[in-house]
């Protein structure tokens, strides 16, 4: 049984570096070979391969999708994919992406029917992080990023499961891999910041104090809704992190009253939530967000009353004290009231 079209290569030199003759056997049906290696090519259908689950990233639109398209048109994907085999699912796909969402879409909106892989077997979902993370960090500015891409960069680069070691192996890989005549870095460089688990080491490569990234890490444990909340500026960053301590489940329930109402959230209307995170439903999230849980209940006593000396004199002797004067008064007031039939209650 036929698959895929494949070529091998002796070297990652050798992987981009492709002579005339190369490009033909590239292009010219051959089965699969059972070994597994990196150095395989493989022409793969862009339909069988799906997004990276809970792929953090937006895809390219507007003027930078024109470009794709009309340099892939021209050109073809000169970088190959990377992706993973995963077990076939409902959906019919046999592959995850890892690196090269956008030219899988531009692939599926000019109809190509096959694009170059590197199919990467039995990787832990740790290093399929890594793959996700580290390509879209190479190829973007991290100052480019919406508020949420950058708190997957930070979340994933300050995890207990992240290693340094790894993330540096694949670095040079997929940087070999957009430039073979790339020489390789001192490995030993960059921070390894989870021995140290030192918030201002991360954000030092960022261009971020501690306390940003600590707020960008909570960012990444809100829910898909109230993060696009966040990237449109609805949701300022302080607001966003009082959010992040609230369930999932209540999360979505402050989405959805947020969805059906105009309300805003505000630093104050967040406090207050995470005051109450674990006892929230939707009817007091309404209250919350819609502002009547925040009014101060009117008081029980009467506003406090100074009476005009023009008005008591008339009644006391100029030489009774306080004392005096508002022990009468409050028997002339009993009296008033008993006779009315009016006595307020003041329990």
């Amino acid at each position: 049984m036929s698959g895929p079209k494949v070529k091998r290569i002796k070297s990652i030199d050798d992987l981009l570096g492709l002579d005339a003759e190369q490009e033909q056997q590239f292009t010219d049906p051959a089965p699969i070979s059972q070994e597994t290696s990196q150095n395989v090519i493989q022409l793969i259908p862009p339909t069988k391969i799906r997004a990276f689950r809970k792929h953090p990233f937006r895809l390219y639109d507007g003027e930078r999708l024109d470009d794709m398209i009309a340099s892939i048109t021209d050109n073809g994907i000169l970088t190959p994919v990377i992706i993973r085999r995963i077990e076939p699912d409902e959906d019919g796909y046999e592959y995850e992406m890892l690196a090269g969402h956008n030219r899988q879409n531009v692939a599926v909106i000019i109809g190509l029917e096959l694009i170059p892989c590197i199919v990467k077997e039995y990787l832990s979902d740790e290093e399929a992080w890594i793959y996700v993370i580290e390509t879209n960090v190479l190829q973007r500015s991290f100052k480019d990023f919406l508020p949420s891409e950058k708190a997957a960069v930070l979340a994933m680069r300050y995890s207990k499961m992240f290693s340094q070691g790894k993330r540096n192996d694949i670095i040079e890989e997929i940087k070999m891999l957009e430039n073979p005549q790339y020489v390789r870095e001192n490995s030993t460089c960059g921070h390894d910041v989870h021995k140290s688990k030192s918030r201002d080491n991360l954000g030092a490569e960022y261009d971020l104090n501690g306390r940003s990234v600590a707020r960008y890490v909570r960012i990444n444990d809100l829910i898909p809704e109230l993060k696009a909340r966040v990237d449109n500026t609805e949701i300022i960053l302080v607001t966003g992190v009082a959010l992040s301590y609230l369930s999932e489940a209540e999360q979505g329930m402050v989405e959805a009253v947020l969805s059906e109402n105009e309300y805003k959230v505000n630093e104050k209307k967040a406090g207050l939530l995470r005051e109450y995170a674990g006892k929230l439903d939707a009817d007091f999230i309404a209250k919350i967000l819609s502002g009547e849980k925040s009014k101060k209940p009117k008081g029980s006593a009467p506003p406090p009353l100074k009476i005009k000396h023009s008005v008591y004199s008339k009644y006391f002797a100029p030489d009774t004290n306080a004392s005096e004067m508002e022990r009468i008064i409050d028997e002339a007031l009993a009296l008033y009231f008993s006779q009315n039939g009016d006595i307020p209650d003041t329990a």
